[in-house]
């Protein structure tokens, strides 16, 4: 597995171990998501992406558009420099919708696996430098871009039940 998603399996394990279904579930505050929900986000965005991608590997080429501006300074901060800005809402399509906290824990293994997968044969037949797909937010992305997005990504939610579980110590 690659080192940038093989490090969202380890930091998420890391992050959960020992950690209650009822520690997992609970609500920090009105209106704010739980590690679980945090997770169930996190595992929508890894199984969100790889149909995505998959449909480059079906049609034969990268499917990516053209940066603007704004896709590429905000690729640029979160790619390339590693940081994720707080305050953004995630697209409807990774919110969570209450999937069960013990299903999500044995998905996200999963789909990093499939990720990984595709994204090393989209390697292979389109090269490490191609923009493969474009990401909802941050425009087009090359394969590495892709698994360097959800480590940091990963670790910008991750911090967030950091703080969850230190509210409960």
């Amino acid at each position: 597995m690659n080192t940038y998603l093989q490090r969202v399996r380890d930091a998420i394990a890391d992050a959960t171990r020992g950690m209650t279904a009822e520690q997992l579930t609970r609500h920090p505050a009105e209106g704010k998501w739980s590690a679980a929900e945090i997770l169930e986000h996190l595992s929508r965005a890894y199984k969100t992406s790889i149909p995505h991608l998959q449909k480059c590997l079906d049609g034969g080429e990268p499917l990516a558009t053209a940066a603007g501006w704004k896709q590429r300074v905000i690729a640029t901060v979160v790619v390339d420099m590693g940081y994720m800005p707080s305050g953004r809402k995630a697209p409807e399509f990774t919110r969570p919708k209450g999937a069960p906290v013990e299903q999500v824990l044995q998905d996200i293994p999963q789909h990093l696996t499939t990720l990984d997968q595709v994204l090393s044969e989209c390697e292979r037949r389109f090269g490490a430098t191609v923009k493969l797909a474009d990401h909802p937010i941050l425009g087009p992305l090359t394969v590495n871009q892709w698994r360097k997005f959800h480590w940091v990504h990963t670790r910008h939610h991750l911090k967030q039940i950091a703080r969850l579980r230190r509210l409960e110590s």
